[in-house]
């Protein structure tokens, strides 16, 4: 708690969305300007108090629940403080604590009078998909997967009833992990996303759900698996979708022809080729949003993108084995739907070591294409039209050897199919041409802008990245000798005036040119709870999220190797990690988002997913502790949370009188 902090000038800073924290600008005691009482020459000036202003912020750490408090295990569990110093070398502090919006599964306002199911699953028809495994206790199917999230401002908001100023997040989810009966629906239904209206208190920067609209995504054939998200500079959520269908297989994939029957009512009607792209979500005033999918930026495993600060650039998440790291340059500013896909070759040097200089990246182009050229040919082409794919050596010269998915293929191009196989087979394609498609769970990506270095996370460091594994490959030039389960954060230095590997200019000032280890987690045997990677070490990192006032790249974790998932603040200039927040046992953390300013406070929000999704090695012990308590705050493990972090206190003074 905060011992008598004074009430601030400007409002408090606040942390996340429910309870402020600082404006983060400067602090000012000049509006207590003292002037002269007269015009009397002898009488002396009063100077006006120097401005005290933010300096700089650090996290303390809490620790990892244990079986002693099962309750912290079950549930979000916050004892971290945010501590800030100001230019006249005071300190403030304020204790965390994390406010949930909603429950899934909850009745939550419709800003008409009415409500909707949060993270309810909807058709092609927007008519409701009903979980009908228990008969007699048919409802509608809602995600217990909550994920990718943005934090938008608006000016001029049209919603009724707000009484401070209307704040909109974007909020996607995944999947849902189970039916009533215990089956598994990993993939077989279409990925929900909404826009919820939130009204900010003006005296405690606190949010308020007022609104929750359900975004019509039948015009982009509905979404698959949506995962991480960001914000556009432009103020526009762009999502995902994470493991793109294999075209080649789709007819005959239970998973996907599930899909196609959730959503189309026929389990034949799914185009896999409409699917493994990025959709772009447009808020309007009125709370409401509309959607569309960009084609162009390669169908990957779309996990969480990262535009750079000339509105143009984009580094792209690919979450795969046989991932690579990607890079879109769009033809016009804050414009998606045109321009050229790159893919990284990287050079002599990759390691784990954070001390080392690290590898040069160079840049492979795969094509220029606008989104319209390629729907169209996702809407006509079949996959035999675009190659041939054979898992077996066709002991045939015409055919490359490549690696995807993990497994050994040989393809070979149709002719004129160069730009197809380029924007609807990209990872067979980036293969094909050389790229270093190396890695395991290129996940997360975000950009420091004032050191132009930007992060990528790599979940886990094992498979194709280590050397002799059936998806490895020495061309790569990614050769580890032994894996790291636990993964950890590359940092790629920023640089313009980039060539491609044919010699031509790639129009951009934010190319990755060098990548290097900056931070790892620690594998480990199982210790007595069943964490099987150090718990004071991050873990199998996913979401991203990098602070430029705060200094602080912030990691959310998707690990099967933490009995309980965290998210991590870690300062850039300080090299300090500090452990910020704990998921119920089980669960993902995922949603993070890191708001600088919005009208004048700061926000961290952040979700999870699937709580009491025991991991094999976690104590019996524990389980039949925390099960209980999941069950009860998660609705029997259907449900998850959508929220934030907030400092306690409502109000603190920051200026010095």
């Amino acid at each position: 708690m905060l011992d008598d902090m004074q009430a601030s000038r400007r409002q408090a800073l606040k942390l996340l969305s429910s309870i402020p924290l600082l404006p983060l600008g400067s602090v000012s005691a000049a509006s207590m300007l003292l002037t002269a009482c007269g015009g009397d020459s002898d009488t002396p000036a009063v100077t006006a108090p120097a401005t005290v202003s933010f300096d700089s912020a650090s996290f303390s750490s809490m620790a990892a629940p244990g079986i002693a408090d099962p309750f912290a295990m079950g549930t979000t569990s916050v004892g971290s403080t945010l501590n800030v110093k100001l230019s006249d070398g005071s300190t403030q502090s304020f204790k965390l604590a994390y406010n949930p919006f909603f429950i899934t599964g909850d009745y939550v306002p419709d800003g008409k009078g009415g409500y909707n199911l949060s993270g309810g699953y909807v058709d092609i028809n927007n008519k409701p998909i009903l979980d009908t495994s228990l008969p007699g206790l048919e409802r509608q199917f809602f995600s217990d997967c909550a994920d990718g999230t943005s934090l938008i401002n608006l000016d001029k908001a049209t919603v009724a009833g707000i009484k401070g100023k209307a704040v909109f997040a974007v909020v996607q989810f995944e999947y849902t992990s189970n039916n009533q009966a215990g089956k598994s629906m990993y993939g077989q239904l279409p990925s929900p996303i909404a826009v919820l209206t939130l009204d900010q208190d003006q005296a405690t920067g606190k949010l308020t759900l007022v609104k929750y609209h359900n975004v019509d995504t039948s015009a982009a054939h509905m979404l698959w698996i949506t995962c991480g998200a960001s914000m556009s500079p432009w103020n526009t959520h762009l999502s995902s979708e994470e493991y793109e269908p294999d075209a080649f297989t789709a007819a005959t994939d239970a998973q996907f022809k599930a899909f196609s029957k959730n959503v189309f009512g026929d389990e034949t009607k799914a185009n896999p080729y409409h699917y493994g792209h990025l959709p772009e979500v447009t808020v309007n005033p009125d709370g409401t949003g509309s959607i569309k999918k960009h084609y162009c930026m390669g169908r990957i495993s779309h996990e969480l993108i990262q535009v750079m600060p000339d509105n143009r650039t984009a580094l792209m998440g690919d979450d795969a084995t046989n991932s690579g790291l990607f890079i879109f340059v769009a033809d016009k500013e804050k414009d998606l739907s045109a321009g050229s896909l790159y893919v990284a070759k990287v050079g002599a040097g990759f390691s784990l070591d954070t001390k080392a200089e690290g590898a040069a990246l160079t840049w492979i182009k795969l094509g220029s294409a606008t989104s319209a050229e390629i729907e169209k040919m996702a809407d006509t082409l079949k996959p035999i039209d675009i190659m041939t794919v054979a898992t077996k050596d066709p002991a045939d010269a015409s055919f490359t050897k490549i690696n995807a998915g993990g497994s050994v293929q040989w393809i070979k191009i149709k002719p004129g199919m160069e730009k197809a196989a380029a924007f609807l087979e990209t990872h067979r394609y980036a293969s094909y041409v050389g790229a270093s498609m190396a890695f395991t769970k290129m996940e997360g990506t975000t950009v420091n802008a004032k050191d132009k270095i930007a992060y990528s996370a790599l979940q886990n460091i094992q498979g194709s990245m280590i050397k002799g594994n059936s998806a490895w490959n020495e061309a790569y030039n990614v050769s580890l000798d032994q894996a790291l389960k636990a993964g950890g954060v590359m940092a790629h230095t920023l640089t313009g005036g980039q060539k491609d590997t044919a010699g031509a200019a790639i129009n951009s000032e934010w190319v990755p040119v060098k990548t290097k280890a900056l931070i790892l987690g620690e594998d480990i045997k199982a210790d007595a709870l069943g964490n099987t990677a150090n718990p004071d070490k991050i873990a199998n990192p996913d979401n991203l999220k990098f602070s430029e006032k705060l200094r602080t790249l912030f990691i959310g974790e998707d690990s099967g190797q933490h009995v309980n998932n965290f998210v991590w603040a870690y300062n850039v200039d300080t090299k300090v990690l500090s452990r910020l927040m704990s998921m119920p046992a089980g669960a993902e953390a995922t949603g993070l988002v890191v708001a600088d300013d919005v009208n004048g406070w700061t926000y961290i929000m952040s979700n999870f997913q699937h709580p009491g999704e025991w991991i094999s090695s976690m104590d019996k012990a524990a389980i039949a502790a925390v099960n209980p308590i999941v069950n009860s705050n998660y609705k029997n493990k259907f449900a998850c949370a959508v929220g934030y972090l907030t400092a306690e206190a409502t109000s603190i003074k920051l200026s010095k009188v």
